[in-house]
């Protein structure tokens, strides 16, 4: 059959994707094999490329690159979209130390580069190389190549040097990130499901405000007879919601143009610290429990999904004086609180809804409610998302010092945008919510034709720079660049800053820009919080990447 073999040995479109599959597929059965209960996981794809590559099936260098490329640009992208609702929030809890300890492994890695070059009399632009390729960061190599250029002396055989060290470092690069985690999680007997628990309770005591309670509250403040609840201080915009008010025997909804009188009973929801401060205000709290007194009234709990309402706040749609319904909570990605006046409202936030069964419904097609439009994905927000992120990373911008224009990149701009976009959350009629499973598939897809490219793309030279030359020394070098700022950095967090283990893992990862290493780290410890510290220190670190690609050849080669 030889249109079978012709498959296999042009350079057709067909052919690309077959190859592209098998790599896939036989390096995500690689990485499923556990041994002692650790396996490759996502990172088997890259060695399946690195042994396609080097028995020569291998692919049109131009599709390689756009797959490579492309499937990193998926990956971040959809990790931008995932983490950027709650990314403010986690950048004011932990931003500071993280990106603090991320610059730390920078910065650890270039003075261990340089001292490599002293120590072990490397040549600088190899030396640039192994920096890359030890820390997985493509710009770093590609600011590195182009600054040599500009260097007195350059010749056309020094620009093969940078990617040769690129790839005898880069396996154990993501091999390192790995190692490292597994070994802090052996050292210190890290028990994944106890993180993940103190995780939680921390994001609750740091969360301003924390949990949302409910309390009962007789008025007794004579100074509030008389007054309308919208005026009575600390309401609303402290994030305190009163759902129910007992007047005359009554229960009532209340609504901001409820007038209270003294010895009502007001069922009131918030953050606990604000609920303290505004019983002291109004009186006392009651044993008269208002949910158990029969009435008309119900809750329920409706999906936002309506392009009308998103961006808008609670206090915006007028849903008091308009249906007789109040929205106390807001659930969003897990996360329960109360709709302050700064809360706007995004695709898939649920809201817990009290009034008339029928004020209900009214308000529920007002919100929409429909559980279709979740499970249906957006493309169009997807790619002008992606082209906006592509212009933002091409940016070239200046800093003082450097001689060369900084960018992000092919996968800083599209993370930025992705976490700049999905926090706005609507544009006119561009909406940026992607249904879980459409980003899982969107990244899972990302991620494996990035690592099938890049195997492929160094399996034809790999061998033969590991058995010719300096190839094995160049790889423990670099093995020293990984691990020497990973591990100390590591352990000053884990037992000195007593840092979650979850989050640890996203900072390693994030602080060598590894999307498979956070892929691992994602199905290591089933959890997302890795995403969240990864996105966080991401930006500063590429940066610091780049600048440190470039600097380590232009001040050490002159």
């Amino acid at each position: 059959m030889p249109w079978v073999l012709e498959l296999f040995r042009g350079e057709s479109v067909a052919q690309a994707v077959i190859v592209l599959s098998l790599v896939a597929a036989t390096g995500l059965a690689i990485g499923s094999i556990r041994l002692f209960g650790v396996g490759l996981g996502i990172a088997g794809v890259l060695f399946s490329g690195l042994v396609f590559g080097h028995f020569g099936l291998t692919i049109n260098e131009a599709v390689q690159e756009f797959a490579r490329e492309f499937g990193l640009i998926l990956f971040v992208y959809s990790i931008g979209l995932h983490v950027g609702p709650g990314f403010i929030d986690s950048l004011r809890r932990q931003g500071l130390s993280l990106n603090l300890m991320a610059a730390a492994i920078v910065l650890g890695g270039a003075a261990v580069t340089v001292a490599l070059i002293y120590l072990a009399d490397l040549p600088v632009p190899v030396a640039a190389g192994l920096f890359s390729g030890a820390t997985t960061n493509t710009p770093s190599l590609a600011a590195a190549q182009q600054a040599l250029k500009d260097v007195p002396g350059y010749t056309p055989s020094m620009a093969a040097l940078p990617g040769l060290g690129y790839a005898v470092a880069y396996p154990f690069g993501i091999i390192g990130i790995i190692l490292t985690m597994l070994l802090v999680r052996v050292a210190f007997r890290v028990s994944i499901q106890r993180e993940a628990a103190a995780l939680k309770e921390q994001e609750r005591a740091t969360r301003p405000g924390g949990d949302v309670v409910r309390r009962h509250i007789q008025v007794k403040n004579p100074n509030l007879e008389g007054v309308l609840l919208r005026d009575v201080p600390l309401h609303a915009e402290e994030g305190v919601v009163v759902s129910r008010v007992l007047q005359a025997g009554e229960v009532r909804i209340a609504t901001p143009e409820t007038r209270l009188h003294l010895d009502d009973i007001l069922l009131a929801v918030g953050p606990k610290e604000r609920l303290d401060d505004f019983r002291v205000l109004v009186g006392i709290e009651s044993p008269i429990d208002l949910t158990a007194i029969e009435t008309a009234i119900t809750t329920r709990r409706l999906i936002v999904t309506r392009r009308g309402v998103l961006g808008k706040t609670v206090e915006e749609l007028e849903l008091p004086s308009r249906h007789g319904v109040t929205i106390t909570r807001v659930n969003r990605a897990g996360i329960e609180f109360a709709p302050g006046p700064e809360v706007r409202l995004q695709a898939g936030d649920t809201v817990l809804a009290v009034g008339q069964p029928d004020a209900i419904e009214r308000v529920a097609a007002e919100l929409g409610n429909a559980t279709r439009p979740l499970g249906i994905p957006e493309v169009i927000p997807i790619f002008v998302g992606i082209a906006l992120g592509i212009f933002i990373g091409s940016w070239p911008f200046n800093l003082p010092g450097v001689p060369a224009p900084v960018k992000l990149g092919l996968a800083g701009g599209p993370l930025l945008a992705a976490i700049i976009l999905s926090r706005i959350g609507r544009v006119g009629p561009l909406v940026w919510y992607l249904p879980q499973s459409a980003n899982l598939m969107l990244r899972e897809v990302g991620i494996v034709l990035f690592l099938a490219a890049v195997g492929l793309r160094s399996g034809d030279r790999f061998v033969e720079t590991l058995l010719q030359g300096q190839g094995f020394v160049w790889m423990g070098l670099a093995a020293l660049i990984t691990l020497l700022p990973l591990l100390a950095v590591a352990l000053i967090a884990r037992a000195l800053v007593k840092l979650n283990y979850l989050s640890l893992t996203g900072l390693l990862a994030g602080s060598m820009t590894d999307p498979p290493a956070l892929a691992f780290a994602g199905a290591f410890t089933g959890s997302e919080a890795p995403s969240v510290a990864y996105a966080t220190v991401y930006p500063l670190t590429m940066i610091l990447r780049v600048l440190c690609g470039q600097m380590l050849v232009l001040l050490l080669m002159r």
